[in-house]
């Protein structure tokens, strides 16, 4: 098991993250995969421990609106859409924008836009205030296998070869968050 981290260890694990490290941290549903978005290799950690393409992308997760907005090109979204994506955060609520050049194309894939959250569980949201910023945020789980929700499975799906685990419970979610796009309201994923 990677070294676990507890809620009052959240700065020692956002440190962890500034050097390039790998994590696994509850969310409102299952345990997310982290690391800092711009940290490339980092990144393709990640995809290699989920065995998963790297055109599929990832979302990005914040603590609250400033955290994630320097990511969307605002210019796109409408007004009407961008009261409905602040009616809804913090909040288990994901949105697909149209991405600025802040994205590193790592983290949106083959995806012309980027899915974003801010999030209101807790331990995620204490541990992207702890970093400074958005988190890479992916399900732990070997792609085609289910999202992990507690740490045996962490465990077993990926041994030692994460740099920590925050110890935290989820947020109680029966189901990953709702994916909405921005540009349309539409709903990609219940």
């Amino acid at each position: 098991m990677p070294k676990p981290y507890t809620v009052a260890e959240i700065p020692a694990l956002a440190d962890a993250l500034h050097r390039g490290s790998v994590i696994a941290y509850p969310t409102e549903a299952v345990f997310g995969l982290g690391c800092d978005p711009h940290d490339q290799d980092a990144f393709e950690r990640i995809f290699a421990l989920k065995q998963r393409p790297a055109t599929q992308g990832v979302l990005l997760i914040g603590a609250d609106f400033a955290q994630v907005e320097r990511y969307i090109d605002t210019a796109k979204v409408p007004a009407d859409v961008m009261a409905q994506v602040h009616a809804s955060w913090p909040g288990p609520f994901t949105w697909v924008f149209p991405r600025s050049a802040a994205v590193p194309a790592w983290v949106a894939g083959a995806h012309a836009g980027i899915a974003l959250r801010v999030t209101a569980h807790a331990p995620a949201a204490a541990l992207c205030r702890a970093y400074g910023g958005a988190l890479v945020s992916t399900s732990a789980n070997p792609h085609g296998q289910p999202p992990a929700r507690d740490l045996p499975t962490l465990e077993r799906y990926f041994g030692q070869a994460l740099d920590g685990v925050l110890d935290a419970p989820l947020g109680g979610a029966a189901t990953p968050t709702t994916i909405r796009d921005a540009l349309t309201g539409s709903i990609i994923r219940t």
